[in-house]
């Protein structure tokens, strides 16, 4: 009955007790190793073999070239302002639609290649290029 003792029960502990974090681990442990199997529901079939290759239909592409004479030249062969509009309308109805490079030379006169461009808008063409060289260093 000594009010002034010390017990060593009274003392703060100061280190974790691991054993019943370990108790829950192996217990989820034994959870999942019961579970996953049961979660596995697939139908074991042996399934037939094709070779399948995807069809790309790449679009042609339409060099029309304007030459400082004020000619114009449908992929290299010369036409009339009125030829070109034709063609035009009868690639634009094609799908998938071919891209238009325009191509003008710098001494045409740029109405012309203006003009170009706005028959190949008329006639309902949605890919428009300009072609042009590199500026030399």
């Amino acid at each position: 009955m000594a009010f002034g003792t010390t017990d060593d029960t009274d003392e703060v502990m100061n280190e974790i007790n691991m054993t019943p974090m370990v108790d829950v681990m192996l217990v989820l442990l034994i959870i999942f190793i019961i579970t996953v199997p049961v979660m596995k529901h697939a139908v074991n079939i042996d399934l037939p073999r094709a070779s399948n290759t995807p069809q790309q239909v790449k679009p042609q592409t339409i060099r029309l070239s304007v030459n400082a004479a004020g000619e114009y030249y449908w992929n290299e062969q010369r036409v009339s302002e009125q030829e070109m509009e034709l063609r035009l309308k009868a690639e634009a109805a094609r799908l998938p639609q071919p891209e238009l490079h325009i191509r003008g030379d710098k001494d045409a006169r740029y109405e012309l290649v203006a003009q170009a461009m706005a028959a190949a808008q008329r006639s309902g063409l949605q890919k428009i290029g300009f072609i042009t060289e590199p500026k030399a260093p």
